[in-house]
């Protein structure tokens, strides 16, 4: 079994919360509103603060598609994968160090179509919580205004510390601008547009018993053409070799 960060787990967390978690959910989400949406900043090798996310190339171009929250990548192809992915979760990070370049790859190539499940597994994580959803919005808004591969390498490469300060609206924004992103990016990322669709495909794939490793569901998850495989396992190396 390779090395390197534990995949994040939890059981199927509650829908419900107390009054009082709601009433700190509502003062943060005002307070984010007041001060213009800053709500993550940082990341867990630099000062975050204000600065720039760096953007970093994508290994291959290619088409993506978006559809109930959904993110495709490439068109009909002989495999398909489908990976759940949260944008705070260190296994995530490894993983696409691990696979991310040969995934792309055979996506551009034509051998491979990805389905990609960005959920807010981790959304109490972050500090304030919400980087999860918000930087899972942003690479969703960047599926449809053709910048998909950049910002999501981009995040990945520079992801933040879990338990630390994420991203704010403002650096989410620049860098898909300066990834390339379309005119309707900064609008579908300062919006929240598909905040919702992030909480929802959590909320699907950790009620979903085919995507459950011991009654809990955990990212990442990596479902090679209908079957459950362990991610930085050899199961992707054929599909991915071409």
């Amino acid at each position: 079994m390779p090395s390197g960060p534990k995949r994040t787990t939890t059981t199927k967390r509650t829908t419900s919360r107390t009054p009082t978690i709601v009433a700190i959910a509502v003062v943060v989400l005002v307070a984010a509103v007041v001060f213009g949406g800053v709500l993550l900043s940082g990341n867990g090798s630099q000062d975050a603060a204000g600065a720039g996310i760096p953007v970093t190339p994508a290994p291959a171009q290619y088409t993506t598609s978006v559809a109930d929250g959904v993110v495709t990548a490439g068109g009909p192809a002989p495999h398909t994968l489908d990976l759940y992915e949260d944008a705070l979760c260190p296994a995530c990070q490894a993983f696409e160090q691990r696979d991310g370049d040969r995934i792309a790859q055979a996506v551009a190539a034509g051998r491979l179509q990805v389905r990609y499940h960005l959920v807010n597994l981790l959304e109490q994580r972050s500090n304030p919580p919400g980087y999860s959803s918000a930087a899972g919005n942003a690479m969703i808004c960047a599926a449809e205004n053709n910048a998909f591969p950049a910002v999501h390498t981009s995040l990945y490469a520079a992801q933040p510390s879990e338990g630390g300060r994420g991203y704010d609206t403002g650096q989410l924004v620049d860098l898909g601008q300066r990834a390339g992103a379309g005119p309707g990016y900064a609008d579908c990322v300062t919006t929240g547009r598909h905040v919702g669709e992030v909480n929802l495909n959590f909320h699907n794939a950790s009620s979903d018993p085919a995507l459950l490793n011991q009654g809990s569901f955990g990212t990442p998850t990596v479902v090679l053409d209908g079957r459950l495989v362990q991610p930085g396992s050899p199961d992707l190396d054929p599909v991915l070799a071409g």
